[in-house]
């Protein structure tokens, strides 16, 4: 029955609203990640700014994780209180405003707290969206969660690159991140009036205000720790470990950082097209071994050259992992929301955890030491993938539906 159903939707021409309801997630989705990219282009003018030292601004970037981890299991509750729809756009502004504030800190102490709130808002933002898309691509009978973190790193990439002619030019970050809050709120809130607003279900209770992580989050979520740790680690030291270990000058080790985020973007706008012919463990799984081999290409490697190819297949192998385990998570039990927050919630703690990791490991050891643990974990995906054969949600446990989703 659920395979004839899915047949049914993939022949039957697709709703107009679902079209418009696709790519209206997607445009949250950019904007999302331009929030994120405008911010980081502006970290060196607040250090500068307030004149903070090495540990003090580590100290105050910790603090959106942490932010984002408390916040995150109230978005279930804020979804059911005022819809998905109205909740997403509420959360989505909340998001673009609190990019004015850290420029605004008058000092360390504040600069924390408005870390905090950026993270908050970040965080619940990024439970709902996802549920959202989750949605969609229920509706839709087809894989699209892979592109939307692609869209993500799209609008990453765009912030970004506003923020380096801002910064180039001299223009004052108050200004700039100031323009930017306003012109990504207007956007974000334009994209949120054609997204799905899906009803609550007929009878359901009002999830707890503050919802722990279920049982069916953890497992899928310890496979998302494994993909956003190594990311993390490969995009904050790749450039460090190039430099370091292989001698290399500093144009080649920042040539590594780019060809790791290229290859992370293309994966994710591919990564649907895969998704579709593979299942999503089978991806995950065929990821797994391109990025383990990648982590064996960098630790072995006497030259630049190998390493830098290895640091673009980690980057290829992890790309499409946590859209897949957010899908995974939505499908898992009766409370997507819920579930989906608590696989953000670990994944925002394998990237705040990564980087210090790595420095401590290599401190004691080395850096290659460091990436043997990074090869270990993508290695970890291989062995994992099976957890994200999830059932859709609502649909009877039919064997030759679940084999043709999982793969």
């Amino acid at each position: 029955m659920a395979t004839r159903a899915r047949r049914t939707e993939r022949t039957a021409p697709p709703d107009p609203r679902l079209r418009r309801a696709r790519r209206a997630v997607a445009a949250v989705f950019a904007v999302h990640g331009a929030v994120s990219g405008s911010f980081a282009t502006r970290i060196p003018w607040i250090q500068s700014h307030l004149d903070l030292g090495a540990g003090e601004l580590g100290l105050a970037l910790a603090c959106p994780a942490i932010g984002a981890c408390c916040a995150m299991p109230l978005a279930g509750r804020i979804g059911h209180r005022f819809g998905a729809r109205a909740a997403l756009r509420g959360l989505l502004a909340l998001w673009c405003a609190s990019l004015a504030l850290p420029a605004l800190a008058p000092g360390p102490a504040a600069l924390c707290a408005a870390l905090a709130v950026y993270g908050a808002t970040s965080g619940t933002t990024d439970v709902a969206m996802n549920a959202l898309g989750v949605e969609t691509e229920e509706r839709l009978g087809r894989s699209i969660m892979s592109g939307l973190h692609g869209m993500w790193s799209a609008g990453a990439l765009a912030g970004s690159a506003a923020g380096t002619v801002a910064a180039h030019t001299g223009l004052d970050a108050r200004i700039h991140l100031g323009l930017a809050a306003f012109v990504l709120l207007v956007l974000g809130v334009l994209a949120c009036r054609r997204v799905l607003d899906p009803p609550a279900a007929a009878g359901s209770h009002p999830p707890p205000r503050f919802a722990l992580p279920p049982r069916s989050a953890l497992a899928i979520g310890a496979v998302a720790f494994c993909a956003v740790f190594a990311e993390g680690a490969s995009l904050d030291w790749s450039a460090v470990y190039l430099r370091d270990v292989l001698g290399t000058g500093p144009g080649l080790a920042a040539a590594c950082t780019t060809a790791f985020s290229c290859t992370m973007a293309a994966a994710r706008f591919a990564g649907d097209a895969v998704t579709e012919r593979l299942g999503p463990v089978r991806t995950v799984r065929a990821g797994g071994a391109l990025a383990t081999t990648g982590g064996l290409l960098v630790v072995l490697s006497t030259g630049p050259a190998p390493a830098v190819g290895g640091f673009a297949l980690i980057g290829l192998g992890v790309a499409v992992v946590v859209p897949l385990a957010f899908a995974a998570a939505g499908r898992s039990g009766p409370a997507p929301s819920q579930a989906i927050a608590g696989v953000a919630t670990i994944t925002y703690t394998s990237w705040l955890i990564a980087p210090a990791v790595i420095g401590r490991i290599a401190g004691a050891g080395s850096l290659v030491m460091s990436f043997e643990l990074v090869t270990a974990l993508t290695a970890g995906l291989v062995a994992g993938a099976g957890v994200l054969r999830a059932r859709p949600r609502g649909a009877a446990p039919d064997p030759d539906a679940l084999k043709r989703r999982t793969g």
